[in-house]
């Protein structure tokens, strides 16, 4: 869970900050760290989701691009509390 929390939240900045830098100024250095970041943190939400015993519907929502992670951590949570 700690581990799809913290891919969560950096496929989530990551992706703002390469939206930002897309829409702002478009740095090629900002887009060559950000990018292979954002890639690994996507890669990871899907390995914790995938080797996670979880709910149903948690892989489904974690294959979302962006905010995947944050989808699946958030019914992992809610289904936890039921």
């Amino acid at each position: 869970m700690r581990v799809l929390r913290m891919a969560a939240t950096a496929e989530a900045v990551s992706l703002t900050i390469l939206l930002t830098n897309l829409a702002t100024l478009h740095l090629e250095t900002i887009t060559s760290v950000a990018g292979p970041v954002h890639g690994t943190a996507y890669v990871t939400v899907i390995a914790a989701t995938s080797l996670a015993r979880s709910a149903r519907g948690v892989r489904l929502r974690a294959l979302v691009p962006g905010v995947g992670g944050l989808l699946a951590l958030r019914h992992l949570l809610r289904t936890q509390q039921e």
